[in-house]
C-alpha cells in the first residue's frame, strides 16, 4: 500500500537507481496519474520528461473496461493500437463501433498534446534509453500500446516502470519491453487505487505543472 503518488514515485525512483546519470536516458509518463510519479523519478535520475500519450478503449457500456488502447507515434505514422480480440467478441464489438471508440479516442490524444505541450513536438526518442512510468497497471493494455508505439521510434530500450500491477501483465510486458521494474505485484488485484490510501484523480493542470522544468523539487537520493 502506497501513501500517495508521490511515495510511490520515490519508491519506484529508487529502485531504478542504476540508471542515474545515464547519457541517453528520456522518462516519460503516462497521463494522467503517471505524470507526476514520472517527474519524481526523473528529477532523481536526472533525466529529460516528457508526456507520452496513450487513450483506453473502453466498451461503450463500461467505460472502465478497455478492450484495447491506442498511442501517439511520431510524425505522419498512423496510431498504434492494441486490441484485445477475445473481449471483442464477448461484447460483440463491430468493427464501425470500434472505429467510432478509436477515432474519439484520437482526438483527446490531439487534444492532450496540445494541452501538455503547446507548440512543442514529442521529445526524440531515435537511439534513447527510454523509461516509461505510470502509477499502477490493470490489464496493461495502454502501456502495451505505449511499448509497440515507442518500438516504432526505434529507441534503444524500453523499461517500463510501476509501482503496481498484476503479476501475469508484468509477464506479458515482459515478453515486449526490455525490462520491467514493478515494486508490487499483489496475488489479489482489484484495482490499482486500491493499492493508495490517496488515489485522487489528476488533473490536467497538474500534468502540466508537472511538465514544466524546476517545478517539482529534486528527490534526495540515498547514499
Amino acid at each position: 500500500m502506497f501513501r500517495n503518488r508521490e511515495e510511490a514515485g520515490r519508491l519506484l525512483a529508487q529502485a531504478l537507481a542504476e540508471y542515474v546519470g545515464r547519457p541517453k536516458l528520456v522518462v516519460l509518463g503516462l497521463p494522467r496519474g503517471g505524470v507526476p510519479v514520472a517527474r519524481i523519478v526523473a528529477d532523481f535520475l536526472g533525466a529529460p520528461l516528457d508526456v507520452f500519450l496513450v487513450r483506453k478503449l473502453g466498451v461503450p457500456w463500461q467505460p472502465e473496461l478497455g478492450f484495447g488502447a491506442i498511442a501517439e507515434t511520431a510524425g505522419a505514422q498512423p496510431p498504434i493500437r492494441v486490441i484485445d480480440q477475445g473481449l471483442v467478441r464477448d461484447c460483440q464489438l463491430t468493427q464501425a463501433i470500434i472505429e467510432e471508440i478509436a477515432a474519439r479516442e484520437q482526438r483527446e490524444i490531439d487534444r492532450r498534446g496540445r494541452m501538455y505541450r503547446g507548440a512543442r513536438s514529442l521529445i526524440d526518442l531515435h537511439g534513447r534509453e527510454v523509461i516509461v512510468v505510470d502509477d499502477g497497471l490493470a490489464t496493461g493494455s495502454t502501456m502495451l500500446a505505449a511499448v509497440r508505439a515507442l518500438r516504432q521510434q526505434k529507441v534503444l530500450r524500453i523499461i517500463v516502470a510501476v509501482p503496481v500491477s498484476p503479476r501475469e501483465t508484468c509477464d506479458v510486458l515482459r515478453r515486449e519491453a526490455d525490462e520491467v521494474v514493478c515494486l508490487s505485484s499483489p496475488e489479489l488485484f482489484t484495482s490499482v487505487g486500491s493499492w493508495y490510501e490517496d488515489f485522487t484523480q489528476v488533473t490536467d493542470r497538474e500534468v502540466q505543472k508537472a511538465l514544466e522544468i524546476g517545478q517539482a523539487p529534486a528527490v534526495k537520493r540515498n547514499s
